[in-house]
């Protein structure tokens, strides 16, 4: 294949999932991705499991790139981390805002995202490559397109390398996208991220808290399956294949892919794609 892919993980709360995600992160290492993401929670409630596993694949090998969020998180915390990554060997780093956790009423020294690129550039010089995250269908809490275009244009300028998008169904809503970054001035890479589709529920459910659209005609077609879960991931593999097709036919420079610490669609879609 000579698509680029990336793959994304979580960092797992049990001894049994790290074991787990081992032999996940083997079957997925076959595709030969550029690189692995692992997420970091909010506040940086994850952040000893996200740093764990992040080392274990730079031990193996593989180009590792943790996530780094920047709300309620001060400037002495996160120079803190970009020195342990730093030591570890790291080379690229997944600059988000991130949510403020429950009960948190304090932003704490970053407001936004592009303050944190503008930091780590400040601090690490270009050490490390950066990606930025990106939202063809706006994010949730962008008050207008407008607006969260021109905030995914600040944090590109302010030092970032390429930007992994927010999972979509639409491949227009991605080339609409990019043609409007384009005009902004944005040009760098604007990689499409990808979910691979295991169950419906569950991804309604998230799709709706993160503003991602699931077509009326694909949301249609997964209720008639009803629990039928042979034909749910078969229609899932089917619909999220044709959009890879579609995206890097329309010229998407690679896809990432949001693995949910899992090997065997994310394998089956490139398998297809060739």
């Amino acid at each position: 294949m000579n698509t680029e892919i990336s793959i994304e993980f979580f960092p797992p709360q049990t001894p049994e999932g790290v074991d787990k995600l081992r032999t996940v992160r083997a079957k997925l290492a076959e595709l030969k991705p550029s690189f692995f993401s692992v997420t970091f929670g909010a506040g940086g409630s994850t952040r000893e499991r996200t740093f764990a596993v992040v080392k274990e694949i730079a031990t193996e090998g593989f180009d590792a790139a943790p996530h780094l969020s920047c709300i309620g998180s001060t400037r002495e915390s996160i120079r803190d981390i970009l020195a342990d990554y730093k030591a570890a060997g790291i080379r690229r780093i997944v600059a988000l805002r991130g949510d403020l956790p429950s009960g948190m009423a304090e932003t704490g020294e970053f407001r936004y995202a592009n303050e944190l690129v503008e930091f780590i550039r400040a601090e690490t010089g270009d050490h490390f490559s950066l990606e930025v995250a990106a939202y063809p269908e706006w994010h949730p809490q962008a008050r207008s397109p407008k607006d969260d275009l021109e905030a995914f244009a600040r944090k590109v300028k302010a030092g970032a390398n390429s930007a992994i998008t927010q999972y979509f169904f639409n491949a227009d809503a991605y080339f609409s996208f990019v043609d409007e970054a384009r005009a902004l001035g944005v040009d760098v890479p604007i990689v499409p991220g990808i979910m691979p589709i295991v169950g419906f529920t569950k991804l309604a459910r998230f799709s709706d808290a993160c503003g991602a659209e699931i077509p009326r005609w694909m949301r249609r077609k997964f209720e008639s399956y009803g629990d039928d879960a042979d034909a749910i991931r078969a229609f899932g593999l089917d619909v999220v294949t044709e959009l890879c097709e579609r995206l890097l036919k329309g010229g998407a420079p690679g896809l990432h892919f949001y693995s949910m610490n899992q090997s065997a669609l994310t394998t089956e879609i490139c398998r297809r794609l060739g």
